[in-house]
């Protein structure tokens, strides 16, 4: 039986896979150090796992609005003005089943086929295959030369007449960079010149910033902000990746058509979720959660970061977010065990079959000569798997 071109043309997500692989020898009962995860190894704080058992007691077990629960958009309203001064109404918010779904949703109510949207690399890997979905052409804007960050000089190469979009990532997954507000600004100055692109401003890691403030791009003007689809959600900043609960906040338009979309496809995110959430967004103790959680992963960050420097190895240092890439082109060209090793997929694949060391491979991320380190574990399972990473390339 035929299956169609968008499905055959999407690739499979490598960071799930890397992770159900290193899921399966510890079941197996290996000792594994997995640097493969996205998510925070924290548990959800209590009060609001509590908030979704009262949901249960309550019966609140039934369908929702399909865009999200009165209560649960306004608390969004009010979060985004608390931390980034943008006003939005409740009607502009639609909550979804995780960040990926709200971006699903923006891209679907945005691109058509043959359209093009500009894709800075290095890049999450999701955002292409999502462009595809739709029959859009991804464009990637290469940063390597410009400390990873994309900048107004780059991104003029890239618009042609059938640009329809723009991916910022802010702070980047993988490369945990982050734009400073000026950066940011002259991005948006930039854009303002171009009225048919729309802005996807990914920010779920705009709270796990070691030192620049993370400031969205739709607060440089009304213009921006009309033409910006922002998207949050609480996986990362409240340790809530299984509660699959994210949002967009954009101009009415776009909002009522990704709603629209939503509701063919989803019908409504979780009713017990989006009641926790509500929580966790307007209690002062997911703040304090924030902040503990925030201390613990720039300790983390420093920790891993002066290890693999005074190993020698050539890494992207992160401001943001979780991750650190390392460059693994040394190792091209070599062999182990008499297998040639030939790109960052190669190394990543042997350190987990030889040293039990789960890394992710950054080929997919637009960044073949570096393996993703995720520091979401704690000091002494970062100073094991280093150690194991080192003793392997010592080998080779």
């Amino acid at each position: 039986m035929k299956l169609s071109n968008l499905a055959t043309g999407v690739s499979p997500s490598l960071t799930l896979q890397i992770s159900a692989k290193a899921g399966k020898l510890k079941a197996e009962g290996v000792d594994v150090v997995s640097f493969g995860a996205g998510e925070p190894d924290f548990d959800t704080p209590k009060f609001i796992s509590d908030t979704a058992k009262e949901a249960l007691d309550k019966g609140i077990t039934r369908y929702t609005d399909s865009s999200g629960t009165p209560a649960l958009r306004k608390a969004v309203c009010d979060s985004i003005l608390r931390k980034q001064g943008l006003m939005y109404n409740p009607p502009e918010i639609i909550i979804s089943n995780g960040a990926k779904h709200s971006l699903s949703n923006a891209v679907r109510a945005t691109v058509e086929p043959g359209d093009e949207v500009i894709i800075p690399a290095p890049y999450w890997l999701t955002y292409p295959e999502l462009v595809k979905l739709s029959g859009g052409l991804p464009v990637y804007a290469e940063t390597k030369h410009s400390n990873y960050k994309l900048t107004p000089e780059i991104l003029r190469k890239y618009i042609t007449p059938k640009t329809v979009g723009l991916f910022i990532n802010n702070p980047c997954n993988p490369t945990g960079v982050v734009y400073s507000q000026k950066e940011i600004f002259a991005l948006a100055a930039e854009l303002e010149k171009h009225e048919n692109i729309w802005i996807y401003s990914d920010e779920i890691y705009d709270q796990l910033s070691y030192g620049e403030k993370v400031v969205s791009i739709a607060t440089y003007s009304d213009a921006i902000k009309r033409r910006t689809i922002l998207i949050n959600g609480v996986s990362k900043t409240y340790a809530m990746t299984g509660w699959r609960i994210g949002w967009s906040a954009s101009e009415p338009a776009a909002a009522k058509a990704m709603g629209s979309i939503q509701s063919h496809a989803t019908s409504n995110p979780n009713s017990m979720a989006q009641y926790a959430t509500a929580r966790a967004l307007t209690d002062p103790k997911g703040d304090e959660f924030l902040a503990e959680m925030k201390t613990v992963f720039a300790r983390r960050r420093a920790f891993m970061v002066d290890i693999l420097k005074k190993s020698g190895h050539k890494i992207i240092e992160p401001e943001g977010a979780f991750y650190v890439m390392i460059d693994v082109t040394g190792y091209f060209g070599k062999q182990y065990k008499g297998r040639v090793i030939n790109r960052a997929q190669d190394i990543a694949e042997l350190l987990l079959d030889e040293e039990f060391v789960a890394t992710v491979p950054c080929e997919s991320f637009g960044a073949s000569d570096f393996v993703r380190l995720s520091y979401a574990c704690n000091e002494a399972q970062i100073e094991k798997g280093l150690k194991r990473i080192d003793n392997f390339l010592s080998k080779i």
